[in-house]
């Protein structure tokens, strides 16, 4: 049964809160077989975050395992991968990937990278066991849901670390700090301000430093989320 986007887009959006699957809003929108969401930044560790079903969890795998396929393109280039029958269309550049998944009931594959601003949190990958088209208004739903689950993957990942605000709460020094490097995380990514904190808080809990310490960093240039500079820990 589908839904329509703003009941789909209201599940995503607390489907941690309700401990509820974060697949299952793509799957009631998008007329698909099946789901799969994983991390891969450098804001969170490398993992699945749901699967719908076995195939789902095995595509998956693979593609972590091999270091190829079309989650990876998706989060090299940005954009969404669209291949409408991995065993008749299979791309040159995938050769190992569409060996492994063969066996599986996988046909359609459609990976979408979920971002902020210009920040890789993931890719959701979605797959329909017949060879078909996603249709436009399809794609402009799972990349609408893309950019929710993004945010809704670090939002968790701060609210499980019981760190949602300042260190210190008590020092406007603090509270300055944090503030102004949220300016800079604003600029540097061109997302919004609630986007800058959260990054900012997501970062601090990975790298498990304080929130105050990475405003630090941003402040004196030593971290730089649009370029990388002190992900590797040099900015420490």
């Amino acid at each position: 049964m589908t839904v329509d986007f703003d009941a789909a887009a209201h599940d995503l959006s607390n489907a941690f809160i309700a401990r509820r699957s974060y697949c299952a809003p793509f799957l009631s929108l998008i007329p698909v077989t099946g789901a799969a969401i994983s991390t891969i930044g450098t804001l969170v560790a490398p993992e699945t975050v749901c699967a719908s079903d076995a195939a789902a969890a095995r595509l998956d795998e693979v593609q972590f395992d091999l270091g190829e396929g079309p989650c990876w393109e998706a989060l090299a280039t940005g954009r969404p991968v669209l291949e409408r029958d991995i065993r008749d269309g299979a791309r040159g550049a995938w050769p190992a990937f569409v060996e492994a998944v063969r066996d599986l009931p996988v046909r359609g594959v459609y990976a979408f990278p979920l971002t902020i601003g210009r920040m890789n949190v993931g890719v959701i990958d979605l797959y329909s066991s017949r060879p078909a088209e996603l249709q436009d208004g399809h794609q402009r739903d799972a990349e609408a849901l893309a950019s929710i689950a993004a945010r809704q993957i670090l939002r968790e990942l701060v609210m499980r670390s019981g760190d949602e605000g300042e260190d210190d709460p008590g020092s406007e020094f603090s509270r300055r700090t944090i503030h102004q490097a949220t300016g800079m995380v604003l600029a540097q990514l061109n997302v919004s301000p609630d986007d800058a904190v959260l990054i900012l808080q997501a970062h601090a809990y990975s790298s498990g430093r304080s929130l105050r310490d990475v405003a630090d960093d941003v402040l004196a240039r030593r971290l730089d989320f649009a370029t990388g500079l002190g992900e590797g820990g040099e900015g420490r």
